[in-house]
């Protein structure tokens, strides 16, 4: 009996997340379903040079040159235990507020955020970092974990982010456009979080305790140390927006600087080059894997033509463009609980974008959107992937008590996407004045 295409792509995500429920690696499963599929429609002898053709052209391909790059330049930055330093400068500035030290958590976080481009890697950096300060000062378990959690997730947000990357490069979207789009939201998270932790320590008095003030002196010391990172990110960043070099070069840029900064300050040894470059290769084979497995799904997708009857199924739902868009937040809300970003967004911007430029929505936008929706998924319950990075860390607290931290600040995120929804110019404003 022949199947239709509607229901072999139909057996194909019912095999997929059966296989990710299985904990099979989601670029394993997704390359699995991919080919079998595709040789099922096609035979098997197109789908195995399908193979090997994507492998060839994914490693190969000058643009995906931008994901090792900014992941290596992330690796010299943690490595170099810069995330110390901007914790320790910006604590000095806010640590005698009421809840001052989540304050700088989140600053500092950002600060690290915006180098690194990782939300895992900034909440695992900050769960060693900035925890044991907060509970040294007598901040509850369940906020201090909260704040790095939420934290974290800034670096998905923030340039050079490796999402905002990818999803540029599958909706051929241009990524210094995507980058500088990601500027005022991002800014917009860190004092929407900041006003939060404020908003808390006024109404429970007792809950958040102050840290003591710090002199002139100190702060400008602790400026000081910080001032060579900050200045790297802004060189990267100012470099790509004014058209000194493209997204690949920006890269390549960051991470030789990051190296430098690190030796020349004499906080990178042998042995923390070794680790920085293991590091950003393993990150870089996991995010190839994710890739390859994505576009072999891709083109299986793409022979059932499930991304047009997606399109055509919603547009048809007679609900309006928000509507469907509501929809698709909805289901990035939900696959924010069994996967991690990466995978996410590689997975289903294929079949979602298609239905976004028929809706007539702008595409720089959505992606800013999605990469919001996406940071949502990290921190909520019952699977936030950033919950369990800071669970591995902190050993001696429970989920249950991260979740409850992470409570208030998924409110704020909330309101954050409602926000970029009703008025997109918070996204759009800074590409289209700065890059035309």
């Amino acid at each position: 009996m022949e199947l239709s295409n509607e229901a072999v792509a139909l057996i194909g995500f019912v095999s997929l997340f059966a296989m990710m429920l299985l904990r099979v690696p989601v670029g394993m499963a997704m390359g699995l379903v991919g080919v079998t599929g595709f040789g099922y429609l096609t035979g098997m002898e197109p789908a195995l040079k399908l193979v090997a053709q994507t492998v060839m052209r994914t490693v190969t391909d000058y643009s995906f040159g931008v994901i090792p790059m900014f992941l290596l330049m992330g690796a010299f930055v943690s490595v170099s235990g810069i995330s110390r330093e901007l914790f320790r400068a910006a604590n000095t500035f806010v640590g005698h507020w009421k809840g001052g030290l989540g304050i700088a958590t989140i600053g500092a976080c950002g600060g690290f955020a915006a180098i690194s481009g990782s939300s895992v890697a900034t909440a695992a950096t900050f769960s060693a970092v900035a925890y044991p300060e907060m509970r040294r000062f007598g901040y509850p378990q369940s906020f201090a974990a909260g704040v790095i959690a939420v934290g974290g997730t800034l670096g998905a947000m923030l340039p050079p982010s490796t999402v905002l990357v990818v999803y540029g490069i599958i909706t051929q979207q241009d990524i210094g456009k995507l980058f500088i789009a990601g500027v005022v939201p991002g800014l917009l998270a860190i004092t929407m979080h900041m006003i939060t932790i404020a908003i808390i320590g006024a109404v429970r008095p007792g809950f958040l305790p102050a840290g003591p003030r710090s002199s002139w002196h100190d702060r400008l010391l602790a400026l000081r140390d910080v001032w060579s990172p900050l200045a790297l990110f802004f060189f990267v960043i100012g470099g790509l927006y004014g058209g000194f070099f493209i997204p690949t070069e920006a890269g390549a840029v960051g991470a030789v600087g990051a190296f430098i900064i690190g030796v020349m300050r004499r906080k990178l040894s042998r042995d923390g080059i070794l680790e920085a470059l293991l590091q950003a290769t393993r990150t870089t084979a996991a995010v190839f894997t994710v890739l390859i497995g994505a576009l072999c799904f891709g083109y299986f997708l793409t022979i059932t033509q499930t991304p047009q009857h997606v399109t055509e199924f919603l547009t048809g739902l007679g609900i309006g463009r928000y509507g469907v868009l509501a929809l698709i937040l909805l289901m990035y809300l939900v696959l924010g609980c069994l996967m991690d970003a990466m995978a996410m967004i590689i997975l289903t911007v294929p079949i979602v974008f298609p239905v976004i430029t028929e809706l007539g929505f702008d595409p720089i936008w959505f992606g800013i959107i999605i990469v919001m929706t996406v940071e949502l998924g990290l921190i909520h319950p019952p699977v936030g992937m950033n919950v369990f990075v800071i669970k591995s860390v902190i050993k001696d607290v429970s989920m249950s008590t991260i979740f409850a931290g992470v409570l208030p600040f998924v409110a704020t995120d909330l309101v954050r996407l409602v926000l970029l929804i009703v008025f997109p110019v918070i996204a759009t404003w800074l590409p289209m004045h700065m890059m035309g």
